[in-house]
């Protein structure tokens, strides 16, 4: 879905222009002091290699940009960098993790932002950016902050998300009545969805790390503490999805030792009946045989089979009742 680009153009600091069309782009960065920032959402290959002309964007970088599924990272090159990132959520019922690339194009003066489909709001980062506008006068560095701001945000919605319906499913495995395979596979789902925003996740802390560094003149002194505090965001979601890891492979392995302990519990009940019943039948299989002994063919001696049969399986049952075998 192509989406009308959105542009704001900042003038020390101060919000001048906003849904100018790119053409205009070059005349904005050519006066002094003015900050340029392009939102393509669906963008075709002729819009991308048009600003790429523009503003000298790395042939590599747009190809990353306009190819798919591409992980974290920041790439630096000679004129720009070039930071991929995801918005993400989870969808607990569609049992999946629903992902949205943000491919962006950072230099002195622009920053161009890149989305393939329209799964993300971006007018959530514009609000973000009107609420720390005082942030402004650090340049193109405001907008990136504002932009992993909300995403990461999104990180620690989504850990919720996952730490409720873990707890859920904490909850039903010590339940009486013994887990359906569909919710079985359920678990599987969501545990795919949960590995999968680790990968997501986990590469994100060295890309802001590569951020904060003095290597480049991106993050400014005025604008790194926030920076620093978007580390320390992503050091947490990356604890937590840790923790979650751990939390599952804890969930899937009492279930397992459960399902054990259940299946023992019915072996015990079956095994102790099988006992009681095989007192009857030893005592009339011994009656039974063609050899003459004291009590056959008499009153008593049947009276002493059924004692026997009789006394012996209420020991037996008692004995395991006791044991909680039955």
């Amino acid at each position: 879905m192509i989406v009308a680009p959105h542009t704001r153009a900042y003038r020390r600091g101060v919000l001048e222009a906003e849904g100018f069309p790119i053409a205009r782009v070059s005349d904005l960065l050519a006066e002094e002091e003015t900050m340029v920032w392009v939102d393509l959402c669906g963008p075709t290959v002729d819009d991308l290699h048009t600003l790429a002309a523009e503003l000298g964007l790395h042939e590599l970088a747009v190809e990353d940009a306009l190819g798919a599924h591409q992980r974290p990272k920041l790439d630096h090159y000679a004129t720009h960098l070039f930071l991929a990132c995801h918005a993400v959520s989870v969808d607990e019922e569609a049992e999946k993790l629903r992902v949205s690339e943000i491919d962006t194009f950072i230099g002195d003066r622009w920053v161009i932002t890149v989305r393939k489909e329209n799964g993300f709001d971006m007018q959530q980062v514009i609000d973000r950016c009107d609420r720390v506008s005082d942030l402004a006068d650090t340049g193109v560095a405001f907008v990136v902050y504002a932009m992993l701001d909300v995403l990461l945000d999104g990180y620690f919605d989504t850990i919720e998300s996952f730490d409720a319906y873990y707890d859920k499913v904490s909850d039903s495995i010590f339940s009486e009545h013994p887990l359906q395979q569909e919710d079985q596979r359920h678990w599987f789902k969501m545990r795919q969805a949960l590995i999968r925003f680790h990968r997501i996740v986990f590469p994100l802390r060295e890309a802001i790390s590569s951020l904060i560094r003095r290597e480049h003149d991106l993050v400014s002194p005025g604008i790194h503490p926030y920076y620093q505090d978007l580390y320390d965001h992503v050091l947490r979601i990356t604890e937590s999805t840790d923790s979650l890891r751990d939390l599952v492979s804890t969930i899937v392995e009492t279930n397992l030792s459960l399902r054990d302990y259940r299946q023992n519990q019915v072996m015990k009940k079956v095994t102790s009946w099988a006992a009681i019943i095989a007192v009857p039948t030893l005592v009339t299989g011994f009656y039974g045989m063609n050899v003459r002994f004291p009590g056959i063919a008499t009153q008593w001696g049947t009276g002493v089979a059924v004692a026997l049969m009789v006394v012996t399986s209420f020991v037996l049952y008692v004995q395991f009742k006791s044991r909680d075998w039955l």
